[in-house]
């Protein structure tokens, strides 16, 4: 009987694994996993869990993996090799996204504010305030060439899968942010002035962490984006005009890049 079980469940893993793969190879020509082209990249995307300002799994993300076109993907392993002489390294939050979930933005905009939330992730806006600069309609993530990133010390302490909505996302910073990254003023996903690009109210340290990033970036082909420090989007994208709606599924296991 036990063995039984056992090739049945064999059998469920190796049928669960083709169908990973097919659907995987139903991503548009082009994208690719980023763990495919540099899997020294941190990763800690989350959409795929619920600490994010929606506090649920967002709709569009069955996996927490960073998919993009591969030129942007290929550009971030640059980024990420002039980086590692400095001791540092790149983790990304958000990469393609679907149009799924941008629509699941827009809705939750629609819904009743949450104290927690706008304390934690847009402390002096309201949700009606936070279109069209933060939250659209359209994002330039479904064309598969943006990306949120930061930066992080090698060596540092693995993202964290704290599924609580964290502390004010403008509170000061010591040294590293709440996730272990480098201080940048403001957490990720923070919809407010102080998450400007260029701002006031930063650190000396602050600054330079900022500045550090939006040069590593810049040298290989990414804009910034003037209302989130961590927002880049490689250019010339390859897909302009086009937003994709295809799922982000688990990466195919043995694949490489």
């Amino acid at each position: 009987m036990n063995h039984d079980r056992t090739a049945i469940l064999t059998l469920i893993l190796a049928l669960a694994a083709l169908l990973a793969a097919a659907r995987a190879a139903d991503m548009p020509e082009g994208f690719v996993y980023l763990r495919d082209v540099d899997p020294t990249i941190e990763q800690d995307i989350r959409y795929a869990r619920s600490d994010n300002f929606t506090g649920k799994k967002v709709p569009g993300y069955g996996a927490a993996e960073c998919v993009l076109v591969r030129q942007a993907a290929e550009a971030l392993k640059q980024v990420q090799a002039d980086l590692e002489p400095k001791g540092l390294t790149l983790r990304v939050y958000d990469c393609y996204r679907p149009t799924t979930a941008v629509a699941a933005f827009s809705a939750w905009a629609n819904e009743p504010e949450s104290a927690e939330a706008k304390a934690a992730y847009h402390p002096a806006l309201s949700k009606s305030a936070l279109f069209p600069d933060y939250i659209a309609t359209r994002s330039g993530h479904s064309r598969g060439a943006a990306v949120d990133v930061t930066l992080v010390p090698l060596g540092g302490d693995a993202p964290s899968q704290n599924s609580t909505a964290p502390a004010s996302c403008t509170a000061p910073q010591e040294g590293l942010a709440p996730d272990g990254s480098l201080a940048m003023g403001t957490t990720f996903d923070c919809f407010d002035v102080k998450a400007n690009t260029e701002t006031g109210g930063l650190t000396s340290e602050e600054m330079q962490n900022r500045a550090t990033l939006l040069e590593a970036m810049h040298a290989r082909g990414f804009k910034d984006y003037p209302f989130e420090w961590w927002h880049f989007t490689f250019e010339p994208e390859p897909y302009p005009d086009t937003y994709f709606d295809f799922p982000i599924v688990p990466r195919p296991s043995g694949e490489g890049g």
